[in-house]
C-alpha cells in the first residue's frame, strides 16, 4: 500500500487530468487477478461471483487532487518519509483512503458475503466535474448494476460521518437606474440589493433537518458601482447556502427568491446535495457496533451525487490537512484502515 500511495503521489493528477494515475491504479487491480475496467479515469472491479440478485455495497474514493498550494516547502510531487508520517500531494485527500479501499477489496473480493462489492476509485471529485461520479454512477445503470449502500473514502479519522450539507451558491442581480450623484437621480441598486441582502439574513426556514440543523445563509461578494459620482444602476451579489435534507436544492432556492423583492437569484448548480444516512441503516449499525464514533461532516464529497442510496464517509487522515501545503498522512493510519475497513464490512448485515 505504501509504494502505491507512493507511486500515485509521484504521479500528478489534478482533476480532469488524471488519466496517468487511472493507469496506475488499474494496472495493480489488474495483477492481483480483480479484472478492473476503466470508465474514462474512473476505474472500478466488481468482487467475484457477482450476483445481481443480491444487494451490492459499493466502495468508492478519488485519485484527483488540488491544484499544489503555493507555500509548499517539500516537492508535492516528489513522497517522502519523515517522521513516521508521508508526505505529498494527495497524500491525505484521499489517496490513502483509495489505497486502503482496494486493499481492502483485494483482500475481500474473493470472500463469501451476502452482497457484492463494487470499488469504484474515480476522477474528479475536486472539482464535482462530469466525467467523475456524475458519468460512473449512469454508467452503472446502464450496465444493470444496481447499487444499495456505499461507503466513501475520505479523510475522517476512520470515524463515520453520517451526513454533510449539500452547497448552493447564487448569483444575484439588483438593477436600479443611473443618474448623476451630485442631482440624486437615478435609483441607486445598492440600496435595493441592501434591502434584498437584509432580507435572507433574516429569512427563517419553516423546516429544519433533525441531524443538520438549520440551513445556512451567508452573502459572500457584492460588487456595484464604476466611479464615485454615479448612481449604480447593478448590484452583483452572491449568496452561499449551505443546504440540509429538509429541503430539496430547487426548494431552498425557490424560497430564497420568495424571499427578495429586488432581485434575479441565480443558482450556478443545484447537484451538490446534502447527504443524509438513518442511524438504523445497516452501514451505521455496523459502524457503531466496531466502537466507531458518528458526527457530522464539515466537508462536502462525492456523496452529493448519491441521491439513490444511503452512503457512509470513513477514512484515514484529517480533513484538516487537505488542501494545505506540506500534505501528509501518517503511515500508522494507512496500515490500520484496511482492517477496520474489512471488520466493518464483515459486520454488515444488510436488509
Amino acid at each position: 500500500m505504501l509504494a502505491l500511495l507512493k507511486s500515485l503521489i509521484s504521479t500528478p493528477s489534478v482533476s480532469r487530468d488524471e488519466s496517468a494515475t487511472a493507469a496506475i491504479i488499474f494496472d495493480w487491480l489488474a495483477v492481483r487477478g480483480a479484472a478492473p475496467q476503466r470508465n474514462g479515469n474512473n476505474v472500478w472491479a466488481l468482487s467475484e461471483a457477482y450476483d445481481p440478485s443480491r444487494p451490492t455495497l459499493l466502495l468508492n474514493s478519488h485519485h484527483d487532487t488540488v491544484k499544489p498550494a503555493a507555500s509548499y516547502t517539500l516537492d508535492p510531487f516528489t513522497p517522502l518519509e519523515k517522521d513516521g508520517r508521508l508526505y505529498g500531494l494527495g497524500s491525505n485527500d484521499a489517496g490513502a483512503s483509495a489505497v486502503a479501499l482496494m486493499q481492502t477489496f483485494i483482500d475481500l473480493r474473493s470472500t463469501p458475503l451476502p452482497f457484492n462489492l463494487l470499488l469504484a476509485i474515480t476522477c474528479e471529485e475536486e472539482v464535482g466535474g462530469e466525467n467523475g461520479m456524475r458519468a460512473f454512477l449512469p454508467h452503472m445503470r446502464e450496465r444493470g448494476i444496481d447499487i444499495d449502500c456505499a461507503i466513501v473514502g475520505e479523510p475522517t479519522g476512520m470515524q463515520a460521518a453520517i451526513a454533510e450539507r449539500g452547497l448552493v451558491v447564487l448569483d444575484c442581480v439588483t438593477r436600479g437606474v443611473t443618474g448623476h450623484a451630485a442631482r440624486g437621480e437615478g435609483v441607486n441598486a445598492i440600496y435595493k440589493a441592501m434591502a434584498d441582502i437584509d432580507r435572507l439574513r433574516n429569512f427563517r426556514f419553516p423546516k429544519e433537518s433533525a441531524i443538520l440543523g438549520p440551513i445556512g445563509v451567508n452573502i459572500t461578494q457584492i460588487n456595484a458601482g464604476w466611479q464615485h459620482n454615479a448612481i449604480p444602476d447593478e448590484c452583483r451579489w452572491v449568496v452561499d447556502i449551505r443546504t440540509t435534507d429538509a429541503y430539496s436544492n430547487e426548494e431552498t432556492v425557490e424560497l430564497m427568491r420568495s424571499a427578495v423583492f429586488d432581485s434575479q437569484l441565480t443558482p450556478r448548480s443545484t447537484r451538490v446535495r446534502a447527504s443524509v444516512i438513518s442511524e438504523s441503516h445497516p452501514l451505521v449499525i455496523a459502524a457503531k457496533s466496531l466502537g466507531l464514533s458518528t458526527f457530522i461532516s464539515p466537508t462536502t464529497s462525492d456523496m452529493s451525487l448519491m441521491y439513490d442510496f444511503p452512503s457512509l464517509k470513513i477514512g484515514p487522515g484529517d480533513s484538516s490537512r487537505s488542501h494545505r501545503a506540506d500534505e501528509y498522512i501518517l503511515i500508522d493510519e494507512l496500515l490500520a484502515a484496511p482492517p477496520l475497513y474489512r471488520r466493518l464490512i464483515q459486520s454488515l448485515t444488510p436488509y
